[in-house]
């Protein structure tokens, strides 16, 4: 019997983020929150206020304004004040969130570096393919649902 393509895709998923966890907590990343990827990729070209996470996130601004209280009291974002807008307090990555964003992209090469070095680079290049066109593209925006597991 040939097992699901959803159920593999599911398990294949629940690996990688397995072994991406595992891997930053050997970098000392032991308290990483669901959504603190997203938000560290949210941050990751410049800072942003809780209300324009909240939107790029797909959540309410009393949940952002949660996980971006819970991720300061981590280390991994500060608040500053907006020089232009006495009431901005936009969000940014600290460096403690920086180092864990950066440890999760050097995860991802390697991961994708090791399955290519398993099955080859040309299958690789047709995982990509197959993903990104059952993903809808590149662009696609992700479920919140789903969001809440991946970090």
């Amino acid at each position: 019997m040939t097992t699901d393509l959803g159920l593999m895709l599911a398990k294949a998923y629940q690996e990688f983020v397995n072994e991406l966890h595992a891997a930053l907590g050997a970098r000392g990343f032991t308290d990483l929150g669901r959504s603190d990827g997203f938000v560290f990729r949210a941050l990751a070209d410049q800072p942003a206020t809780v209300s324009e996470l909240a939107t790029r996130l797909g959540i309410s601004k009393q949940g952002a304004g949660q996980i971006i209280e819970d991720m300061e009291r981590r280390g991994y974002v500060r608040r500053r004040q907006d020089p232009d807008d006495a009431r901005a307090r936009p969000v940014e990555l600290a460096a403690r969130g920086q180092h864990a964003l950066a440890a999760a992209r050097a995860f991802h090469q390697q991961y994708e570096r090791r399955l290519a070095r398993q099955h080859g680079r040309a299958a690789m290049r047709d995982v990509r393919a197959v993903l990104t066109a059952m993903a809808g593209g590149e662009a696609a925006t992700l479920d919140p649902q789903v969001r809440a597991m991946y970090f």
